[in-house]
């Protein structure tokens, strides 16, 4: 049995361990009660025996019959009236010597009194237990006093066996009450055991200590961060160390207003796969509500760092316009080279030289240009792929004469590479995408009806300053703050997580980032000389 209870649910355990105890409870209860009730008899005897002794003792009838000739033939018949009245099994009158003068049992009047005298002979009344000529008793001897004289005693009795009968009337209420109580007490145990089993799911304790040592060692192993929120409140019930480390959450319990500013306005509603951008880290961020038997206890949500994901991924798309630029530029060459070979075969050879000079001076004064003010080869590399890149798309990029770049100090090279070349992207396809001008009409600024985006990239003493426009029609404020805040999954808008990532690099360096709509949609980036990663 006991094994069987030991591997069953904590549910069976808690009933049957609490079966028990209350079991022993109530047993334990009654037995007290049943004792306290016999002791109680007891009391109520002692004190109906004293009173019917020493008023029997005080009344001056008994006084005036032991003086009597003959005690007996008075007093017994008042003896046998007030036993019957007062329910008491003997009353003896006697003579200070113990002679009988009254007896239940007529038999024995005249015989000597058996029992305690001592302390009634002193003038004391006093009770005592004691086996008679009736058998066990408790009974009282009170002293018979007159005019100072001691003339007898008074001994009233109540036998056990009475006694007992009296209890035992009782008896039966007793045990009633206490079944009644120990089916109460069952009822309350099998509903408390119900609860415990919906709320265990009927598991052994053995199989939650496990099922706990696994939850809690899978929390603190997995590398997704990981939070539970309250149903009713946006308090966290679980939080798991990478999920402290990814947020930057200090110890403790963790409310919505603790996360990043993207992440707390996510509510309790179901997200898929959402790139969100904080501080210095790229997440992708899973949430939905958890359901038990079709109630909802709560919201999991989850995240993972893609930060070096991101990072590979836009050093694999910066090979990749390289490559495509080369590409480009190959097929472009080698259309060039036929034509300038064909001009050649027709004799036109001052036209082949000239066709040929104009293409390379144009190319090389490009490359000098940007040689002699872009000392940092990541971004000059950057800046020339850009422009074939954007001209393959029908777009004139346009890196201005106030460009000059000694370092890439205060970011470094892959810090200023994702920001200009972010920038940059975002540029060419806002300009790309945009509504085409009628021919009749020119553009306000470099490009005419042609889609344009002009850079400069500036640094000197007192920091770096990035600005990109474009012909494209920009973003209002509030559009531009969400896409600086976090990245989307999609460029349904044409604004991707490249805004969020150039933000995430300018606040980790103390600088600003600004837009606005003049002769086009104008991005503008600060970086203070002093401002710190």
């Amino acid at each position: 049995m006991f094994e069987s209870v030991r591997r069953g649910s904590l549910a069976r355990q808690v009933l049957v361990l609490q079966l028990l105890v209350l079991a022993v409870v109530v047993l334990v209860g009654s037995a007290l009660t049943v004792l306290d009730e016999r002791r109680d008899a007891d009391d109520a005897a002692r004190r109906e025996v004293v009173a019917v002794a020493e008023t029997l003792a005080e009344a001056d009838g008994t006084a005036r019959a032991l003086r009597s000739p003959d005690p007996t033939a008075v007093l017994q018949p008042q003896a046998d009236r007030i036993s019957a009245a007062t329910g008491t099994d003997f009353i003896v009158v006697m003579a200070p010597d113990r002679t009988r003068y009254t007896h239940p049992d007529r038999a024995l009047i005249g015989g000597r009194f058996t029992g305690t005298i001592d302390r009634a002979l002193a003038g004391e009344t006093f009770t005592e237990t004691y086996a008679g000529s009736l058998g066990p008793s408790i009974r009282a001897v009170a002293p018979v006093v007159d005019d100072g004289q001691l003339l007898g005693l008074v001994s009233v009795g109540v036998t056990r066996e009475r006694i007992s009968d009296q209890f035992l009337r009782g008896l039966p209420l007793i045990l009633t009450l206490a079944a009644g109580a120990m089916a109460l007490a069952a009822v309350g145990s099998v509903l408390l055991a119900r609860r415990v089993r919906r709320q265990t799911l009927g598991l052994a304790p053995e199989e939650l200590r496990t099922l706990y040592e696994h939850h809690d060692a899978v929390l603190h192993s997995i590398r997704e961060g990981l939070l539970v929120f309250d149903a009713d409140s946006d308090t966290t019930e679980i939080v798991n160390d990478e999920a402290r480390r990814l947020l930057a959450l200090s110890a403790g319990p963790v409310a919505r207003e603790d996360l990043p500013p993207s992440l707390r306005t996510l509510g309790s509603g179901r997200v898929q796969d959402e790139v969100h951008v904080t501080g210095d880290r790229v997440l992708v961020v899973n949430q939905a509500p958890v359901l038990f038997e079709g109630r909802r206890i709560g919201t999991v949500l989850t995240v993972r760092d893609q930060t070096e994901l991101q990072s590979v991924t836009g050093e694999l798309d910066s090979m990749r316009l390289f490559t495509d630029s080369l590409r480009a530029q190959a097929h472009e060459a080698a259309n060039r080279l036929h034509t300038v070979v064909t001009m050649v075969e027709l004799g036109r050879t001052d036209a082949a030289v000239a066709f040929a000079t104009a293409e390379l001076e144009l190319s090389q004064h490009l490359i000098d240009r940007l040689t002699a003010t872009v000392h940092e080869p990541a971004l000059l590399a950057l800046l020339l792929g850009k422009v074939g890149q954007a001209a393959e798309r029908g777009v004139e990029l346009t890196v201005t004469d106030d460009t000059a770049v000694p370092s890439a100090d205060p970011l470094t090279a892959r810090e200023l590479v994702t920001v200009v070349g972010n920038l940059v992207d975002n540029a060419i396809d806002a300009a790309a995408a945009a509504e085409p001008v009628d021919d009749a009409t020119e553009a306000a600024e470099p490009g005419g009806a042609r889609p344009w985006v002009e850079v400069t990239v500036h640094a000197d003493d007192a920091g770096l300053d990035i600005r990109v426009a474009d012909s494209g029609p920009g973003m209002s404020a509030d559009e531009f703050a969400a896409a600086s805040r976090r990245g989307h999954s999609t460029k349904s808008d044409h604004h991707g997580l490249g805004l969020a990532l150039v933000a995430q690099v300018t606040s980790r360096h103390g600088g600003r980032i600004e837009s606005e709509n003049t002769y086009g949609a104008v991005v503008s980036v600060h970086i203070p000389s002093g401002g710190s990663a």
